[in-house]
């Protein structure tokens, strides 16, 4: 059995970047929980779950990530209704900067033998 590479991202990837993103907004940015979930896209119960390393805590960001996952905290702080678009474009990045293909091998062995990690997938 084995997961697509899309359903890596919904399950691993995009509550990673959710997590990093509460962490940053609430903790650097002085965001509250309520305003944080409501920008990324989640409860405030979440954002708690995510600073109080309750949810998602499978993966974690190499230093690249958490540096685009800043950079993307700092704007969203400077404009809240940019973060699903900021979200949109770490997928992208967690892609195109191999962070993807280190999720697959770590949960999903069997799809490297057929994507042989390429990004476009």
């Amino acid at each position: 059995m084995y997961l697509l590479p899309q359903e890596v991202e919904v399950w691993y990837i995009i509550p990673t970047i959710r997590k990093y993103l509460a962490t940053e907004l609430v903790k650097n940015h002085k965001l509250t929980l309520e305003k944080t979930g409501s920008i990324i896209g989640v409860s405030k119960a979440a954002v708690s779950q995510y600073l109080n390393k309750k949810r998602a805590e499978k993966l974690k960001m190499n230093k690249e990530m958490v540096n685009e996952i800043k950079k993307s905290a700092d704007k969203i702080a400077d404009n809240n209704s940019i973060g699903l678009s900021e979200i949109l474009r770490l997928v992208k990045v967690a892609k195109e900067k191999g962070f993807a293909c280190e999720a697959c091998k770590k949960y999903n062995k069997g799809i490297l033998d057929i994507c042989k990690g390429d990004k476009k997938y």
